[in-house]
């Protein structure tokens, strides 16, 4: 069983939409976690500077209680603009080709949201994934190719982020481990219940 996870690096609600997850992922075994890149703010796109009233208003008011209500530290990075994520969905495609992907993917929402890193930086990004043992030369080539741009075309069928996709359900937004329960123990009856033969024998 699969649960797929479209999400950006810079939003806050992907961050905290994981842990949930995570905490669901305790009770309900077998499921793989399958992350895939979406950009918020394209090329083209204002930047967003943490200073401004939008941010600051939205974290004072939405993140911050919701964080403390889930049990998840975090800060408002400092750095304005908050930086693109373009390179860090390049560095996601190459860690996934090399069986890091998800551990990338944590490690870099961590990054940004618990210390503030400049995940726009090639060379930050390249630390993290040289501690997760990817060679970082073939990384920063990777980071700075248009190679994988072609993978990082937002769907159409994805209008938020985080999005959650389990079987034909979609969850968007922070959900409580409660409700990943549900469509994830729904999903495993559908699987379960094509497991099966006919009266012809037809498998």
């Amino acid at each position: 069983m699969k649960v797929t996870v479209y999400s950006d690096y810079v939003c806050p609600f992907c961050y905290l939409g994981k842990h949930p997850l995570e905490e669901a992922l305790k009770e309900v075994e077998n499921v793989e976690v399958e992350w895939k890149p979406f950009q918020l703010r394209p090329e083209g796109s204002e930047p967003l500077s943490p200073n401004s009233s939008y941010i600051q208003q939205g974290w004072k008011f939405g993140v911050q209680p919701l964080a403390e209500k889930l049990g998840v530290e975090m800060i408002l990075p400092t750095m304005d603009p908050h930086p693109s994520t373009k390179k860090a969905h390049r560095g996601f495609l190459f860690a996934n080709e090399h069986g890091k992907g998800s551990e990338y993917a944590q490690a870099v929402l961590a990054g940004f949201w618990t210390k503030g890193k400049e995940i726009g930086d090639v060379n930050v990004l390249a630390d993290i994934a040289e501690n997760l043992g990817l060679d970082r030369a073939s990384f920063i080539d990777a980071c700075s190719s248009t190679s994988y741009d072609h993978s990082i075309q937002n769907p159409s069928f994805i209008n938020a982020v985080p999005s959650f996709i389990i079987g034909d359900t979609v969850l968007q937004g922070v959900q409580s481990k409660e409700a990943f329960i549900q469509a994830l123990n729904n999903q495993k009856q559908v699987e379960q219940s094509s497991l099966s033969c006919d009266i012809d024998g037809n498998c």
